[in-house]
């Protein structure tokens, strides 16, 4: 077994067996195969596909390339992962809730790349608070609270790591198997006993066709089954941002804003849409619908709050979170409203364009190795079908400086659209799988 035989194999369209992935997945994390021969191998998979048995096979190689871990625990082990949205922070509401419920939730997530956020941002805009835990620490909170939202440790799915990079600059990215590779290889390495996927479709989200959004979605909840974790999905509707807020502590404001019952809205209904299966499948549950009520009934009567900020507490957030979060949260120091043009109602928004706006405010990165200013941000975007007049905010601007503000402003007003008549609001759950 060699990379060069396995590339050729490759290039003349044979199908690769469990043996030559395994072999591949492993020499990708030990560095046996130089980048030039990873980029090959990402290159021929992308061109020629892969049947489903490989895209498991390829899937737990690149598990199995680092550590798998493995729990001891009274309750099942549940996750959920979503391929990316704006104004998307339904992990922070959902791990807690599913832990009030008897579940366990060890998740680990990842930063903000492009327009979209991500949730260890969101975590550690919140002062003290780090998500990078040790093992043992890890394994403490997940015991002890219930859920842990950590980054992974660099020996989870090395082989992904690497063969992300590559795809990165060679154009692999958007292979449906290697993304389906890539995302479940780290997921399952969590030692799932069941997990949930929403897959977004939309101006905001990555996927921006329903027909694409639903291959990832099947190929996704296939591939991880067939893997040996039951799993199911929803495509859920990314034309607008789902919390009308975006930014790292903005979206955390929201959150809490929901676990402390000032508001609900779309956030909590993809949250108990996605919680309420995963219950059903890990037994807590005797169907979604019921597993749903319990996780509404979980937020509404506090239990949610108390294992969120549990979980903060054993990360490093502040001991009076809880009732100081609007004091604690920090704040941007210029505030500026963006104005409606003139009357109309809003037609359609440009939830990527959003987003990018948002990262050059300076709250999320281009790069990786972007620093982020966790207050910046947008707040009370309004949402599509809502009637405007002129001079009404279409959103207010959280902004470092007043010169950004006034590139925020520009941005905003380009990202939505006002049309003379009301506008059909697309359905927030579009289908379900599995």
């Amino acid at each position: 077994m060699s990379a060069r035989n396995i590339l050729a194999r490759l290039r003349h369209g044979e199908v690769l067996d469990t043996d030559a992935l395994s072999w591949m997945a492993g020499a990708l994390a030990d560095g046996r195969v130089s980048d030039a021969q990873a980029g090959a191998f990402a290159m021929g998979i992308c061109l020629n596909g892969l049947d489903e048995p490989g895209r498991v096979a390829l899937t737990l190689a690149m598990r199995d390339s680092g550590r798998v871990l493995a729990w001891d625990l009274d309750g099942p082990v549940l996750d959920k992962h979503s391929t990316g949205g704006v104004g998307d922070c339904v992990s922070l509401i959902l791990a807690p809730a599913l832990a009030a419920c008897g579940a366990y939730v060890p998740m680990i997530s990842g930063r903000g790349l492009g327009h979209t956020g991500g949730t260890l941002d969101k975590l550690e805009a919140i002062p003290g608070v780090s998500t990078q835990l040790e093992e043992r620490q890890f394994r403490a909170v997940v015991r002890d609270v219930g859920c842990a939202i950590v980054s992974a440790s660099g020996d989870i799915a090395p082989a992904d790591r690497r063969l992300y990079a590559v795809r990165d600059v060679t154009s692999t990215v958007d292979s449906l198997d290697l993304i389906t590779a890539s995302i479940l290889s780290k997921k399952l390495a969590a030692g799932l006993d069941g997990l949930v996927l929403d897959v977004k479709v939309g101006s905001g989200a990555f996927m921006k066709d329903l027909a694409e959004a639903r291959a990832l979605a099947q190929a996704l909840s296939r591939t991880a089954t067939a893997a040996g974790c039951p799993t199911t999905a929803i495509i859920s509707d990314m034309n607008q941002p789902l919390v009308p807020s975006l930014g790292n502590a903005l979206e955390v404001a929201e959150v809490m804003r929901v676990l402390t019952g000032l508001t609900s809205g779309p956030i909590l209904d993809v949250t108990v849409e996605l919680g309420g299966g995963l219950l059903a499948s890990g037994g807590l549950a005797a169907t979604a619908e019921a597993g749903a009520e319990a996780l509404r009934a979980a937020v509404a009567d506090g239990r949610a709050l108390d294992h969120f900020v549990r979980m903060l507490s054993a990360m490093g957030a502040p001991a009076n979170f809880a009732e100081e979060w609007q004091r604690v949260l920090p704040e941007a120091p210029v505030i500026r409203a963006v104005p409606a043009p003139r009357d109309g109602y809003i037609s359609a928004i440009d939830g990527a364009a959003l987003g990018m706006a948002v990262v050059n405010l300076g709250g999320g990165r281009v790069v990786e190795a972007d620093q982020i200013d966790p207050a910046v941000g947008l707040s009370e975007v309004l949402r599509l079908g809502d009637q405007v007049r002129a001079g009404q905010p279409l959103a207010m601007i959280h902004a470092a400086r007043p010169e950004a503000a006034d590139t925020a402003k520009a941005a905003v007003l380009a990202a939505i659209t006002l049309g003379d008549t009301p506008v059909k609001v697309p359905d927030l759950i579009l289908e379900r799988i599995g």
